[in-house]
């Protein structure tokens, strides 16, 4: 599934690398724990987190994430922004819990 597509089904705002919105995606993970994420979540994932600081940019571009949904509402430091748009990492934002987008992207057949 396109990552396109995930952000029209959950009605994504796009923050970053607006551009690279036709990455495949192939899973999902989902936490907040940076040294979690480097560690189990596979290239080409979706990272779901309420985190928004530098340094998720660098832990989605080390492992090959497809993207990241910064999940409740919380938003990304401008920093964290032209990092992601540098690094062509889309980070995407949402109202929705960390429980609610999983299991939205779940119905959606990312998995």
């Amino acid at each position: 599934m396109k990552l396109a597509e995930i952000v029209q089904y959950l009605s994504l705002e796009v923050c970053s690398a607006a551009d690279r919105l036709d990455r495949e995606v192939t899973g999902g993970y989902a936490s907040d724990l940076l040294s979690y994420v480097m560690a189990k979540s596979k290239e080409g994932d979706i990272w779901l987190t309420v985190q928004g600081h530098p340094n998720i940019v660098a832990v989605a571009s080390l492992v090959g994430l497809a993207g990241i949904i910064v999940t409740e509402g919380a938003k990304p430091d401008p920093v964290t922004i032209e990092k992601a748009n540098q690094e062509g990492i889309p980070i995407l934002t949402t109202a929705l819990t960390t429980y609610e987008a999983a299991g939205r992207l779940w119905e959606l057949g990312v998995q």
